[in-house]
């Protein structure tokens, strides 16, 4: 009898959900061949089980090609919320490539009584907002994409930034810089708001429960939070919002196949 091949499932990943998916995967389901592919923006990643690899596939094309070559069968974009130009060429790849797609993206937050939430739709949105909010400002937005709030306009505010890694200029005149990997506590939370006086907070709309903690904290502080929007997943793209999802998804096509 001829030896079936496991299905090959190539996990853009990155995020929680992502190693979760992958460690059950690999756990579970042996008929699952999994290979995980890391942006390499961040040092010293939690690598998942199975197969890794690190950096860019050159755009849509070369991830179409980079499929074909290793014969994938199966696309999981589940990568950052924010990662739209990823999540953009993961669509036109697995189209060009004939190869299904889904997207795992964790739920948003939701605003609660008492928050004080202004929403923006990018960053620079963002940091319009800010000189008529507050003057010491929480940014955990990342470092990337500093830039908009190294703009003149910001130079009278005071900025604590928190990112896994150090960010590179353009940043704000007036910083400091915090080094630090979540889950975050809510105690630890609150001792930042209370330690640097903070009087504003500004994040992306990322989801999960590692970073949620800083907006139970603002909200008992009672200080404003600007909540960037996150872009829409790709037209026509399906969405898992768990990674049990996403493993039933990957089940039924194998099952079919």
């Amino acid at each position: 009898m001829p030896v079936l091949q496991p299905v090959h499932v190539l996990v853009l990943g990155g995020t929680t959900e992502a190693r979760r998916l992958v460690e059950h995967l690999v756990a579970h389901d042996p008929g699952v061949r999994v290979t995980t592919s890391l942006a390499g923006r961040v040092s010293a990643p939690r690598l998942p089980p199975g197969d890794v690899r690190v950096g860019g596939f050159g755009g849509p094309d070369g991830l179409a090609a980079w499929m074909r070559e290793h014969g994938v069968d199966a696309l999981i974009d589940a990568t950052h919320p924010f990662a739209a130009t990823m999540s953009r060429n993961a669509a036109e790849a697995a189209a060009r490539a004939h190869v299904p797609l889904l997207a795992l993206r964790r739920p948003g937050w939701v605003a609660q009584d008492g928050d004080r939430w202004h929403a923006a739709g990018s960053l620079a949105e963002a940091a319009e907002l800010l000189p008529a909010l507050g003057e010491r400002v929480f940014l955990t937005t990342g470092r990337m994409g500093l830039a908009a709030f190294a703009g003149a306009g910001l130079d009278d505010l005071w900025f604590l930034v928190r990112s896994v890694d150090a960010p590179e200029p353009p940043c704000p005149a007036r910083m400091e810089v915090l080094l630090d990997r979540g889950p975050f506590t809510l105690e630890g939370e609150r001792a930042l708001i209370r330690r640097h006086r903070l009087d504003v907070l500004v994040t992306k709309d990322s989801g999960g429960d590692a970073t949620a903690p800083k907006l139970t904290a603002a909200r008992e502080a009672g200080i404003p939070v600007v909540v960037v929007r996150r872009p829409p997943v790709p037209e026509g793209v399906p969405v898992a919002r768990t990674p049990d999802e996403a493993v039933e998804w990957v089940r039924r096509l194998y099952a079919s196949g």
